[in-house]
């Protein structure tokens, strides 16, 4: 039982792809890091089969996909994950990243916990929200980049980077909705590229003027719908745990719980 690491994403593909098939959804933090990671790494079983994976997108910072406790300890001293003084924040299916962090012997701190779900059987929300979604365009941008920069304060993380270049990403690409209240935007979700089947919905974001109004839940249940339009078997997102709101309102519009996430910082030596 070994971990295995290239900075080749084609060899990591070739070597883990069945399980990143296979196990899409527990691995979606995987698959949306791939292409700017800088490292990856697979974990084999006595019997050679690839149980676990891992990317590295900043040096000290794995994500983990499906990686088991047993594969975590057996990380924690390994020597091929780079950053200086080892791994400082490491982000994963709970059970995982408290394996790793224990086994560090270092101190570490829960940072964020987040639950990843599932979309099931869609319900629209009842009732209905007033306004309608659309597909956001060009013209959409500034709103959606400021829009963007909140969100990203509001989970607590810096808003001091310029959001226009992802934003204008997912617009040009017709993955950013915005639902519309008499003609003026209140809210906006978008969803990631089809990925092994797979697609997450993010950026649910609703100024808090217009809250409480049920427009997230519109413009959550548009862009679910595009997502399998778009050929998305699973159609996922993570919600903040600690938000009762959220993931109330998910629960309501079809989604169900697939795993417990967790972020820990490890600190001191």
């Amino acid at each position: 039982m070994t971990w295995h690491f290239t900075e080749d994403p084609a060899v990591f593909r070739a070597a883990a792809g069945a399980l990143l098939s296979a196990g899409s959804a527990r691995n979606t933090g995987v698959l949306a890091l791939v292409d700017a990671a800088g490292r990856f790494g697979w974990w084999t079983g006595l019997d050679g089969r690839v149980t676990g994976v891992l990317v590295v997108a900043a040096p000290g910072e794995p994500t983990f996909g499906t990686v088991t406790p047993e594969a975590a300890r057996a990380l924690a001293s390994s020597p091929d994950l780079p950053g200086n003084g080892g791994p400082t924040v490491v982000r994963g299916e709970t059970a995982a990243v408290e394996a790793f962090a224990e086994a560090t012997g270092r101190p570490w701190t829960p940072t964020v916990r987040m639950r990843l779900f599932r979309l099931g059987t869609p319900t629209p929300p009842d009732p209905a929200p007033a306004g309608r979604a659309r597909v956001a365009t060009a013209a959409d941008v500034p709103l959606a980049a400021a829009w963007a920069r909140e969100f990203v304060r509001d989970i607590g993380e810096e808003s001091g980077d310029d959001c226009t270049g992802p934003v204008t990403e997912r617009i040009s690409d017709g993955r950013l909705f915005l639902w519309e209240d008499g003609g003026r935007p209140v809210s906006m979700a978008c969803f990631s590229p089809v990925t092994e089947g797979q697609s997450r919905v993010h950026l649910v974001y609703t100024p808090p003027a217009a809250r409480g109004r049920g427009y997230a839940a519109g413009a959550t249940t548009a862009v679910g719908r595009a997502a399998r339009d778009a050929g998305a078997a699973q159609v996922l997102l993570f919600a903040d745990v600690a938000n009762p709101t959220s993931n109330a309102l998910y629960l309501r519009l079809g989604y169900r719980p697939v795993a417990e996430h967790l972020t820990a910082e490890v600190t001191g030596r």
